[in-house]
């Protein structure tokens, strides 16, 4: 997900009440809904785990323990700086460093958690295992999880500052109304699912269901069968809810020019580490051949984008020098 919609989840969690559980409670729990992307620095280390985006550091380990004690941990020595500079307030919440680790804990949950959802998925396994998590229930940038979180908040921001005494409540109404979307969402990309699997025979090898930015209900199918890719889409409300397949498209992933291309670029290594459904189209032309990646999840067919790469190896032959 995006960091807005991370950011909104952790208020979220502190104005339904857990932000006056100690002093720094509402950073806790926004720090630390963001605290996983911090991998996005890490690209360069030569450990794959935490060079990996979405890796370790959205992993049991990394969010469950190393983040939430690096979130609260910084929290915890900045308050101790303001505290001995005069900067806390008389009458602020006193500081509790079990629940600022346990907000730090559960804004870290946050993260791994709604990018699961999205079909970029996680590797929650991370550093035991390279698998990658998925559920296809949200788009990236979700509108309708971010007007529904933004306006909780807002609205009991505005009535905690009024001094209501029920402040909380909209926020409460907007924490639930996110698992309702997210659990309508699965459901959706279920029956999608059951719908494939019933019309492919012998199954596939992979699937993925990825929500459309605004019709939230549709689906864009690519499943991989045969080391061959076939897509189609799916509407619940449409009759019929499966549009005629698509050619299949092979993957080329096996061919030797491709694994060639694999190791003589370091780019491409790092993508494929990445790519869940990765595709290569071979060209050749006299003496070299241009091997095209992609990913099947974001492209119809090998369309050029940011997840478009190519590599031009030489072909020896005859008359090649």
């Amino acid at each position: 997900m995006d960091n807005i919609t991370h950011s909104l989840a952790g208020a979220v969690l502190g104005q339904a009440g857990l932000k006056r559980k100690t002093r720094k409670g509402l950073a806790a729990l926004v720090l630390g809904a963001n605290g996983p992307d911090i991998d996005v620095f890490f690209g360069w280390v030569s450990w794959l785990p935490l060079a990996t985006h979405r890796g370790f550091t959205h992993g049991i380990i990394g969010a469950l323990i190393v983040m939430p004690l690096i979130v609260a941990g910084f929290l915890w020595l900045l308050d101790r700086w303001q505290l001995g500079a005069g900067r806390i307030k008389p009458d602020a919440l006193p500081m509790d460093w079990r629940w600022l680790l346990g907000l730090s804990l559960l804004g870290n949950i946050t993260h791994p958690l709604l990018d699961l959802q999205t079909t970029y998925a996680v590797q929650l396994l991370s550093p035991f295992s390279t698998e990658w998590f998925h559920t296809d229930s949200l788009f990236i940038i979700d509108l309708v999880l971010l007007l529904l979180l933004g306006s909780s908040v807002w609205l009991s921001s505005r009535r905690d500052k009024a001094g209501r005494a029920d402040w909380f409540k909209p926020a409460r109404f907007g924490f639930m109304g996110m698992l309702a979307y997210i659990g309508l969402n699965l459901a959706i990309t279920q029956v999608a699912r059951r719908d494939i699997e019933a019309a492919v025979p012998g199954g596939f090898d992979h699937f993925v269901a990825s929500p459309q930015p605004v019709a939230f209900w549709r689906r864009n199918l690519v499943w991989r069968k045969y080391s061959a890719y076939q897509s189609s889409s799916f509407d619940p409300l449409g009759h019929p809810r499966l549009s005629p397949f698509a050619a299949a498209t092979p993957s080329n992933i096996t061919d030797p020019l491709v694994a060639e291309a694999i190791k003589a670029s370091p780019r491409i290594a790092q993508f494929m580490r990445w790519s869940i459904m990765p595709m290569a189209r071979i060209k050749r032309i006299g003496c070299s051949a241009i091997v095209t990646f992609n990913d099947a999840r974001y492209s119809e067919g090998l369309s050029r984008g940011s997840f478009h790469h190519e590599v031009k190896l030489p072909i020896p032959g005859a008359n090649c020098r």
